[in-house]
Order: structure tokens, then sequence, then C-alpha cells
């Protein structure tokens, strides 16, 4: 199983950044996808979850400003990031869960400046 991300980069705040992961080497459409961001000097924290069937989940922090979603036909999901905040600088990772292991990205960078 491989996740590679892409997508991030420097924004002024208010602005929008997409992320992407696309995996590969697994059933996707049968998993969920997770999104984590780990800040300069915190440890890695929840961002968005969007299970098999489509259901969604966000830290409250993101709510109403972030959009997970995902294409099955390209193996690939998303992050949409709007409004987005200096505390929103991180390294932004995806993550898919199967039944025996878990397995990681190497994860994009997204900056924020004031």
């Amino acid at each position: 199983v491989q996740l590679v991300e892409s997508g991030g980069g420097l924004v002024q705040a208010g602005g929008s950044l997409r992320l992407s992961c696309e995996a590969s080497g697994v059933t996707f459409n049968r998993y969920g996808i997770t999104w984590f961001r780990q800040p300069p000097g915190k440890e890695r924290e929840f961002v968005a979850s969007i299970y098999a069937s489509g259901t969604t989940y966000y830290h409250d922090s993101v709510k109403g400003r972030f959009t997970i979603g995902r294409d099955n036909a390209k193996n690939t999901a998303y992050l949409q990031m709007d409004n987005l905040k200096p505390e929103d600088t991180a390294v932004y990772y995806c993550n898919i869960r199967l039944s025996s292991d878990q397995f990681w990205g190497r994860g994009t960078q997204v900056t924020v400046s004031r």
C-alpha cells in the first residue's frame, strides 16, 4: 500500500488549498481515509475522515472551513481547505487503516502566512 500526498504550499491567511492523497496497492473504495496534521513542535492531530460509505467527520477547529472528499475511480481522497489560518500551518498526512495494519503518506507541507 502506498499513499502519496500533494497540493501543499504557501498561502496567505484567508486563502485556499486543495490537498490530494493518491492510493495504490489497495481496494480503495473499501476503506476510509483520514487526514492528520502535525504543526511545528506539536503532536500529530486528527483533521478529518471520510468512510467508505461517504460519511465524514471533522475536528471542531476545521468544521465549516475544510471539506473532505473522495473519488474512488481515481483512488484519490481530497481535502479542500478554505479560509486558512496561520494555526493551520502543519505537515498534512493521509492515513488508511486496514483490518490489520495502517499506512501513512510522507506528508505535504502547508504554510499559512499572516
